[in-house]
């Protein structure tokens, strides 16, 4: 009897032991499982916070927007190389009107918030667009790609447009005021830089900013009725 007892204990000992070991195992696993699935997490965070923001952010740019309301502006785009404007001369760019010039006269419809721009020469309602072969050419209807730019405001203050379709590929003009083709330009070369100039004699309209003024409420009283 004595023996069978000590047998029961020992096999009941054992599995004591056995159970303790697989516990161990399967917590063992479980903080596998757990680092890995931690490490998997960590990686993704880690990814998500090395994402280029900037590339996101041209993409937008890039991208057509329907919703908003289209803005059109009147001004004249001064090149930095030539001193003078660009000129939509019908199917033929130049950058050699001067101040006030009919044919400097651009009208610039945002294509969407305040980043793609189609450029339209008022006088002759041709478009300024870049074909293929990065040549500026007028074009009667700006609905193509190739009439869309990218406004660049850049360090110096200058602006620079890039084509909407050729990535890279920048309007831009000799000192003689004419058209560089686009491969041979880059946004650092000052044969791209323009500024922004109103049509002379003409001013900028500036709306007064409305607002209204806030006044704290007051405790009211109540009248006391005499006793």
């Amino acid at each position: 009897m004595k023996a069978g007892r000590r047998a029961e204990r020992g096999s009941s000992l054992n599995a004591s032991q056995g159970e303790a070991r697989g516990g161990k195992v399967l917590l063992k696993l479980k903080d596998a499982v757990g680092t890995r699935i931690n490490r998997r997490k960590l990686d993704m965070f880690v990814a998500e916070e090395n994402v280029d923001f900037r590339i996101h952010v041209e993409n937008q740019t890039r991208a057509r927007d329907d919703v908003s309301r289209k803005q059109l502006r009147l001004y004249q785009l001064y090149s930095r190389t030539s001193g003078k404007h660009i000129q939509v001369l019908g199917r033929r760019i130049s950058a050699k009107g001067e101040d006030g010039d009919k044919y400097a006269q651009l009208l610039v419809e945002t294509d969407t918030f305040g980043s793609q721009v189609r450029i339209k020469g008022k006088e002759t309602d041709f478009y300024l667009c870049m074909n293929r072969k990065g040549k500026l050419v007028g074009k009667p209807d700006g609905t193509s790609k190739e009439c869309v730019f990218i406004e660049k405001v850049l360090e110096n203050n200058y602006t620079a447009l890039m084509s909407a379709k050729y990535s890279g590929w920048y309007v831009g003009f000799t000192k003689k005021g004419r058209p560089r083709k686009g491969p041979k330009t880059r946004e650092n070369q000052q044969d791209v830089h323009f500024m922004k100039r109103y049509p002379k004699g003409q001013v900028e309209i500036q709306k007064p900013f409305k607002y209204t003024t806030v006044t704290k409420r007051t405790k009211r009283i109540r009248p006391t009725n005499p006793s």
